[in-house]
């Protein structure tokens, strides 16, 4: 590694950082300014304030604007070097424009390395910790109801409760249906069905079981019964928010699992599994197309590529979201929603990298 990609290097990623570490700041003063109210009624001891909560704060901000921070640093100091005519000093002493990107490409892998980490194994990690804190002195724990909640629970089983209250994890007008190859073989209704957490065990009350068999039926009734089901009371009321506290592999067989079950929520799951993979990537797509953009010296200088690279980027994490949306509510593929904006813009990158000042 010659004198060139360490100076290029140490300047990417200098910026980078310096960048997202004043924002950091002037986030986190915000942040303690909206729940200082908090903080003194509750009277949060110092020291979780500060590891508990901010410590595990940082990364999720850090991977959050990793992407438009990168593209940022990019268009800053590369259009800094262009006004100070060393892009035009280094294409002349004999180095290509594609050796000079070499540097770029390094820091850019660095940086998607470093949020694809952040993404899939820290922060599922710090995000429990801040859900903790949160729950002690912030806010309450979630409650409410859900309703109309059906799934398999296994293969050929299948279970559906009216409505499930979350505060005493009990779901009112149950139903579990069996089907064999043959079809129906039981059914079992009750009025409830309550979660025993020292048992481990659901307890169903007023209960009628229809044993289906060839010569008919039998009917058995009961006013409670203990049961065990492939079930536990956080799978009536899975909320996309637990995605942020699963790593990839959890994640994934989460999406295993919710696919047998035939979970409703299953589409936003799959997005956020394939996001974790792009949005990383998008790290080098937005480098590419910083480098050049801003490699060419024009007379608006760094404001002007400031400009038109900040448009570039919100344009795209605006049609990420409208892809997105189309995957959520319509039939395109979570894969390819997720993958269209970095193909579209990583083709814009390589014709801007085409009419780049050679």
């Amino acid at each position: 590694m010659k004198k060139l990609d360490l100076y290029i290097i140490r300047k990417f990623l200098g910026t980078f950082f310096y960048a997202i570490a004043l924002l950091a700041v002037v986030i986190i003063i915000f942040d303690i300014s909206e729940k200082i109210d908090d903080f003194l009624e509750r009277k949060p001891p110092l020291q979780s304030i500060i590891f508990q909560y901010y410590f595990n704060f940082i990364p999720f901000f850090i991977n959050q604007f990793s992407a438009l921070f990168t593209f940022i640093a990019v268009i800053f100091f590369t259009s800094k070097l262009a006004s100070n005519t060393e892009i035009v000093a280094i294409l002349n002493s004999g180095i290509s424009f594609r050796r000079m990107l070499r540097p770029y490409l390094i820091s850019a892998f660095v940086l998607a390395s470093m949020s694809f980490v952040l993404t899939n194994f820290v922060i599922p990690e710090t995000s429990k910790n801040m859900q903790e804190f949160q729950k002690k002195y912030l806010k309450k724990g979630k409650k409410g109801s859900d309703s109309n909640i059906h799934m398999q629970i296994s293969p050929g089983v299948f279970a559906y409760v009216e409505s499930f209250n979350k505060s005493n994890n009990t779901g009112y007008r149950f139903s579990l249906e069996g089907f064999d190859e043959e079809g129906m073989e039981y059914k079992i209704t009750a009025d409830n069905i309550r979660w025993d957490s020292v048992a481990g065990t659901w307890k169903i009350d007023n209960w009628v079981k229809r044993q289906i068999n060839p010569k008919g039926e039998v009917i058995t009734r009961g006013a409670t019964k203990d049961t065990l089901l492939n079930l536990k009371p956080g799978d009536f009321s899975v909320d996309f928010d637990d995605a942020l506290y699963m790593n990839y592999r959890e994640l994934r067989n989460f999406i295993a699992q919710e696919k047998i079950r035939g979970s409703g929520n299953l589409m936003k799951f799959q997005i956020e599994k394939h996001k974790r993979i792009a949005f990383p990537f998008a790290t080098i797509v937005l480098t590419i197309i910083g480098v050049s953009l801003s490699s060419r010296k024009v007379r608006g200088g760094i404001g002007f590529h400031l400009g038109v690279g900040i448009t570039i980027c919100f344009a795209f994490i605006l049609f990420m979201q409208i892809t997105t949306v189309f995957a959520t509510f319509g039939n395109l593929p979570p894969v390819i929603a997720v993958w269209i904006p970095n193909v579209i813009f990583g083709i814009l990158g390589f014709y801007l990298l085409k009419i780049a000042p050679k």
